[in-house]
């Protein structure tokens, strides 16, 4: 009987990200008179119902709403997008459609989970090693050394390290015994931190911390290793803040951006600007002034969706990752060992800890650090991991008790 309601919900849900889709596309074409506006509605309800339907179909067991819900965002980003700037919902169709095409894949060919965790010295290589790439052959761009460009494509290393970061954790850490076999997890997250501080990336760096010490009092639980490593951490941010002007500048730009509004200041205030024109209700879709906050594709779409959908559609989309994090530590407490436990655990707070740094710096709640809202803003490389990621946890999910 709960497996008929939850299916039930699932379809209502996914009619949910059917209707804005076609519906919000259709209001975008004609209010530009734009017929591709039809056609990315059509493909991505299509795209989306098409992923659904082979996952419930052929892998009825596990948690539907990862899929559900990581949808209902990507439908809602690239609603954003298109309004934005087509040339970026274009982009982003393709690379809606390499994440469910992975999705798919990791969740009908990836072996059983627990079978990978005996190759933990192969993912902190992998982990490490995209990070000594970027410090070698990494562009610096709006301050950070995060990118590698390839001419035909670029990608971001931090983005896939993230996540080899958490199998590694987890497969050290899923038989912990004593604070001996913190030692290595220790020392390789420290070489991932100077790695990301070297090249001013300290968004990432304060997810990969977050992730590690999660996965830290999961496995050991001991508040000491936490608290011992918040206050080390506190103490590398503050010696960040007096080596690099880039971070100093970001926290005094987060103190008081009314200092320099048409300077350093223009984007924080900007983005302000925006949530406040959008009040409850929203200007409406295709109503609101985008072209004036700088980066709003990528760093700022967060704004845009309160300007146009209100701070009831912000709300919205908090709910959402709220529940998609809530849906994958569920997924752990159903695990039944513990490495699958601690990926799953690493996971949801990899996407948890993402959504708060960007949202948080675009209402100026913490320094703006520069990433991207996970499977909304524009960028293939966090797309993608986004969705590998949920599929190893719906992977999980196919095996929990």
């Amino acid at each position: 009987m709960a497996s008929i309601d939850n299916r039930k919900e699932e379809k209502r849900i996914l009619s949910l990200v059917y209707g804005i889709g076609i519906i919000a596309f259709s209001i975008i074409g004609l209010y530009n008179n734009d017929s591709i506006a039809y056609l990315i509605g059509i493909f991505s309800v299509v795209l989306i119902g098409y992923g659904h339907f082979i996952i419930s179909r052929y892998f009825p067991d596990g948690d539907k709403y990862l899929f559900v819900l990581a949808a209902f965002l990507a439908e809602m980003g690239l609603v954003m997008l298109y309004r934005i700037n087509p040339y970026y919902a274009i982009r982003q169709i393709t690379w809606l459609t390499v994440g469910v095409a992975v999705f798919i894949l990791i969740v009908v060919l990836f072996p059983d989970m627990e079978g990978i965790k005996d190759f933990k010295y192969y993912y902190l290589a992998a982990a490490i090693g995209l990070l000594v790439l970027t410090q070698v052959f990494g562009s610096d761009i709006r301050g950070s050394k995060n990118w590698i460009n390839l001419g035909f494509i670029g990608f971001q290393p931090s983005e896939f390290s993230k996540v080899f970061l958490i199998l590694y954790l987890a497969s050290e850490l899923h038989d912990f015994k004593d604070r001996k076999g913190l030692i290595m997890p220790a020392a390789a997250v420290l070489v991932s931190l100077i790695f990301l501080v070297l090249q001013k990336d300290l968004g990432s760096a304060l997810i990969f911390f977050g992730i590690s010490i999660t996965m830290v009092y999961i496995a050991t639980p001991k508040i000491k290793y936490v608290l011992s490593a918040v206050v080390l951490f506190l103490i590398g941010g503050a010696g960040s803040y007096f080596v690099f002007s880039h971070v100093r500048n970001r926290v005094n730009i987060w103190i008081n951006p009314w200092k320099d509004p048409n300077g350093a200041g223009y984007q924080v205030v900007q983005s302000l600007f925006a949530i406040a024109w959008g009040g409850l209700m929203g200007t409406g879709l295709n109503l609101g002034y985008p072209k004036y906050i700088p980066e709003v594709h990528t760093d700022f779409i967060f704004a845009i969706v309160c300007e146009e959908f209100g701070l009831l559609g912000g709300f919205a989309v908090i709910i959402a990752y709220f529940l998609l994090v809530y849906r994958g530590m569920r997924t752990a407490i159903y695990s039944e060992d513990n490495f699958t436990r601690l990926v799953a655990v690493g996971i949801s707070t990899m996407i948890g800890a993402q959504v708060f740094v960007i949202i948080g710096g675009v209402i100026k709640l913490i320094p703006l650090t520069g990433i991207t809202l996970p499977l909304m803003s524009y960028g293939g490389s966090s797309f993608v991991i986004n969705f590998i990621a949920l599929g190893i946890l719906q992977k999980i999910s196919e095996n929990t008790k």
